[in-house]
């Protein structure tokens, strides 16, 4: 019998933390982590961490499972067409290592998954922009058993969503600490279409914490703010909220930090599962299942703190989405105040600290001329108390001072701890085989003496029988002689808690039987424990049943439209369909070329426009801004008439309403079975993502189970983020709909004097754009021969003259193309995206 918790996640909740390494794997099984969750060599989101091989993956599951510890695998990227069957067999194998779960973003993964690995559990990673019940109702319907819910939620959506959840047979599963993305997972091209390193491949850049200056493009200025990280958050920390998850249904609480050391990863699942068992304590007592109000103590706060903090927020937990959720001044960790220079000269600084620091430490010196790192040596102290070092850069009385790392707090790696408690019991009565059996502790220890904390891990047992015992010859040996060659277990995982010996008087065996017989029954009582995930073999999937592909007649060329202005232009300049964003419909609401601006709204817009549903939109339970601003997208979705549809859930609930929904770029379809899924959940046609190449786009386009179309010019979406980008200016009153900041382009500048447009939608949503225009109209006769049929022009950005001459250049290329295999001439300034460079 393998090891299980008795326990299970409907009364138990799972404290899942992040294994990017070896050592950090030990780290949080130590610190009680019912969970893990790690990747392999590729397909993960981190793929720059110290990830598993599938020996050192086979090994690491070994170590968790004999521990009660489950163990969760990362395939969480987008996965591409010459990558579908590597990645399948990845999951094979990893399922046969021991896997307990697969974390997925790629639907075509998932539902091939679900379809051919059942026994395993399926997960939907945050990647899949989960965040309103549309989107649990599409996870279900590809056979997940768990989804992870994007992070932009309240505690009353992730409630409203987990009790949807529970309609389907499904768990919900939070972050409750770690770092924060300003883009909504699974939404970011900004390092990819700007530094060639993609997040939906697992290589993020990060280029969110590197310094930006907000201008207002009518005033060629930088505006004010608190700092220059415009794109940085704080780390989320919902440690005093966990009562509140709980209540709300949560069934795993998720720390990230695959990135991060062992240290982070021991200390912060230490402190939250002290909380956890603190509440679970709880609600054993008086008015037992009401969740009491617990908090992390300052000790707890402190260990957060310095294990890594770019300052603590709850954000949007609370409904917080504002400046106070951002860490404007610095991106990285700022670790716990300790002290101030008392002086400096001759190279050595005193510092007057109000902690105890150690050999060791990591100190951080915040002088005028910036700020850097010093290691600690021996501590030596001056007369008057002062603790003396020697920095590498010159400080000055009075430079504060951080310490990020504190060694005394450091984890300590064990490849055997924690150890697994045992009872033991050896007989020895003459004329009948030794028989010695290891069974585990029905209880284990508490934390923190390198056992096993609290965990019932089932009812396994190890027996071995030896030869028949003699009477001595001459000295027998004693009841300590025995516990004394039994209890030697300091090379296996496990640790005696108890030895009962049944010896008969006068014995006499030598004491290497005794050792033999110990270290084969362990061998046997191990053996045992992880029978279930050593014996299993691999279903006989049948052959999965092609799609007939789609042959689509003509070559559409469409607009995107945020205004009727430009919408009537596109049309007068031959565009065949204008997409027109939901947001845009309401009178009041049209942008053009980013702004608010009712000098668009004149006319109508023309007729047979095709709504297009955004790529986030909440359920309007109350406080969420589509509650209080009555914003519903669905009211605008009708049977048989033809939706844009921009997120999975939003493509599921299009077609249960009849619909004839298309599915946009920002669901990474880059792979044939995904198409196939798409299909299958009711897609009529496929906008690719900007992140295939054109040899990619053909291998995709051939024979392809549904029509497919890309965007050939128009500005580039970066990210969609839930936190405003105009708020680092000043105060704001967040009545969107109305923000005057709204009526001006406002604009990021990064260091290298590139500019991102910036657009706040109605909803108070951000949306950053790459400062250069996307322009492949003259790969028309490439993209048509690929076996694309539709176009699209993005006129977001672009006032009326600009959409219309956009809008003729591609309707020409397309017409030049068909006509004799020609091309345009290409733009120059424009940038191709990653039609022929491809990304990481």
């Amino acid at each position: 019998m393998a090891p299980q918790r008795e326990d299970t996640l409907s009364n138990r909740p799972e404290l899942l933390a992040p294994a990017g390494s070896a050592a950090a794997l030990h780290a949080a099984v130590t610190a009680g982590a019912d969970a893990v969750y790690l990747g392999l060599d590729a397909f993960n989101a981190r793929r720059n961490a110290d990830n598993f091989t599938s020996e050192s993956f086979a090994e690491a599951c070994d170590y968790a499972h004999l521990r009660g510890v489950r163990v969760y695998v990362t395939l969480n990227t987008a996965i591409l067409p010459s990558e579908i069957n590597q990645a399948l067999e990845c999951a094979r194998q990893a399922y046969r290592a021991g896997a307990d779960a697969f974390i997925v973003q790629d639907i075509g993964l998932a539902a091939e998954l679900a379809r051919t690995l059942p026994q395993v559990r399926l997960h939907i990673s945050t990647q899949m922009n989960t965040h309103n019940a549309a989107g649990i109702e599409a996870a279900a319907k590809l056979g997940a058993r768990r989804v992870t819910l994007a992070r932009e939620l309240s505690l009353a959506e992730v409630a409203h969503l987990s009790a949807v959840a529970a309609d389907h047979g499904l768990e919900v599963e939070a972050f409750a600490h770690g770092a924060l993305c300003v883009c909504y997972s699974g939404q970011c091209f900004m390092s990819s279409l700007i530094g060639g390193r993609s997040a939906n491949r697992g290589l993020c850049a990060q280029a969110c914490r590197l310094p930006y200056e907000l201008h207002n493009a009518a005033q060629r200025k930088d505006l004010p703010s608190p700092g220059e990280h415009l794109l940085s958050p704080q780390d989320l920390c919902a440690v005093d909220l966990l009562p509140q998850l709980l209540d709300a249904g949560v069934a795993s609480l998720k720390i990230e930090g695959r990135m991060k050391s062992a240290d982070y990863v021991f200390a912060v699942t230490t402190a939250y599962r002290a909380v956890l068992d603190r509440i679970a304590v709880s609600q054993a007592g008086p008015g037992q299942g009401d969740l009491v109000a617990e908090h992390a103590s300052d000790e707890e706060r402190r260990s957060l703190e310095e294990a890594f903090s770019r300052g603590f927020t709850t954000a949007y937990l609370e409904g917080q989405r504002g400046n106070d959720i951002m860490s404007y001044g610095r991106p990285n960790n700022r670790g716990v105040f300790v002290g101030r220079v008392a002086y400096a000269r001759d190279g050595i600084a005193a510092l007057a600290a109000e902690e105890e620091l150690h050999e060791g430490d990591v100190l951080e010196f915040w002088t005028n001329k910036g700020h850097f790192a010093h290691t600690l040596g021996v501590v030596a102290l001056d007369r008057d108390g002062f603790v003396r070092t020697s920095p590498e850069r010159p400080v000055g009385k009075g430079d504060r001072v951080f310490r990020v790392r504190n060694a005394a707090a450091g984890f300590a790696d064990d490849a055997l701890a924690p150890r697994v408690q045992v009872v033991g019991s050896v007989t020895l009565r003459i004329g009948l085989p030794l028989r010695v059996e290891f069974r585990l502790a029905d209880e284990q220890r508490p934390a923190g003496e390198g056992v096993l904390a609290g965990r019932s891990l089932g009812g396994a047992v190890g027996i071995v029988e030896g030869s028949l015992v003699e009477a001595a010859r001459t000295k027998a040996v004693t009841a300590d002689d025995v516990r004394v060659h039994i209890d030697r277990l300091g090379q296996t995982p496990f640790v005696l808690s108890s030895l009962d010996i049944q010896l008969d008087d006068g014995v006499g065996i030598g004491f290497s039987q005794l050792h033999r017989a110990r270290a084969e029954a362990l061998e046997n009582l191990e053996r045992e424990l992880l029978a279930s995930y050593r014996d299993r073999t691999l279903p006989r999937v049948r052959a999965r049943e092609r799609v007939a592909p789609v042959r689509e007649r003509g070559c559409s060329i469409t607009a995107w439209a945020t205004n009727p202005a430009c919408a009537r232009a596109a049309k007068r300049a031959g565009a065949d369909a204008i997409y027109v964003p939901a947001l845009n419909y309401k009178r009041g609401e049209a942008v053009i070329a980013g702004q608010r601006s009712g000098t668009a709204e004149q006319a109508g817009y023309p007729k047979q426009c095709i709504t297009a549903l955004p790529a986030v939109d909440h359920d309007p339970v109350p406080d969420t801004r589509e509650e209080r601003l009555d914003f519903d997208p669905w009211r605008y979705v009708k049977p048989g008439k033809p939706v844009f549809a921009d997120s999975l859930g939003s493509l599921v609930r299009a077609t249960e309403m009849g619909a004839l929904a298309e599915v946009g770029p920002h669901v990474p379809l880059v792979n044939r079975i995904a198409l196939e899924t798409a299909s299958a959940l009711g897609a009529q046609r496929v906008w690719l993502s900007p992140e295939l190449t054109l040899g990619q786009i053909s291998d995709l386009a051939q024979d392809a189970p549904v029509a497919l179309g890309l965007t050939v010019i128009g500005a580039q979406e970066l990210m969609v983020c839930e936190h405003c980008l105009l708020m680092s200016q000043g105060p704001c009153d967040e009545q969107c709909d109305v923000c005057p900041r709204r009526k001006s382009p406002h604009y990021l500048k990064d260091r290298k004097g590139f500019e991102f447009p910036v657009v706040t939608d109605a909803l108070g949503r951000g949306h950053l754009y790459n400062g250069v225009t996307l322009d492949v109209a003259h790969a028309m006769p490439d993209l048509i021969g690929a076996g694309l049929s539709a176009f699209m022009v993005d006129t977001t950005l672009m006032n009326v003259e600009e959409t219309s001459a956009a809008v003729a250049r591609t309707v020409r290329a397309r017409d030049v193309a068909l006509r004799d295999g020609n091309a345009v001439a290409k733009i120059p300034g424009a940038t191709t995206g990653h039609l022929f460079r491809g990304v990481s």
